[in-house]
């Protein structure tokens, strides 16, 4: 198992992906594909954050808050445009829109989880979308992408 590292070594991790992803049109019918083409689930960037990621779970620092069966955290406030937030769930999420768009990428950690009915790997949700995140089959640690940090929750 890979040690937890420090916040600010996982920053480093998130910054190639998050420049990788600035480019990204999320309201293109092919925005997972692009995002897939951009920065690949099966590939040496995601697998090194994966890693950390899991390993973390446990840290002061990734997931310091919780709701309702839900653990929290802010990884990056502005990184190449994006915030970044990490969520261990299996549980429904509070309902949100997403203003500019979400890029997610959702690691399962138990069971065959599914984010949104999808598997592990990347989900992508255009300008204006809004959903209520939900995790079955399992336990999946997610991190969020948010364009501009924008997220509006209760609507």
């Amino acid at each position: 198992m890979t040690r937890s590292i420090t916040k600010e070594e996982f920053v480093q991790l998130l910054t190639p992906v998050a420049t990788a992803l600035r480019g990204i049109d999320v309201d293109h019918a092919d925005a997972a594909a692009a995002v897939e083409r951009a920065v690949p689930f099966a590939g040496p960037l995601v697998a090194a954050l994966r890693a950390a990621a899991v390993a973390s779970i446990g840290s002061e620092w990734l997931l310091p808050k919780s709701n309702a069966g839900i653990r929290f955290g802010r990884a990056a406030k502005d990184l190449a445009g994006f915030s970044v937030d990490a969520v261990l769930m299996d549980v429904p999420g509070p309902r949100h829109r997403h203003p500019n768009g979400e890029i997610d990428l959702c690691f399962t950690t138990k069971g065959d989880a599914r984010f949104d009915g999808q598997p592990e790997g990347w989900v992508v949700y255009g300008r204006g979308s809004a959903h209520v995140p939900t995790v079955r089959g399992g336990e999946m640690l997610i991190l969020y992408f948010l364009p501009g940090g924008a997220i509006e929750f209760g609507v």
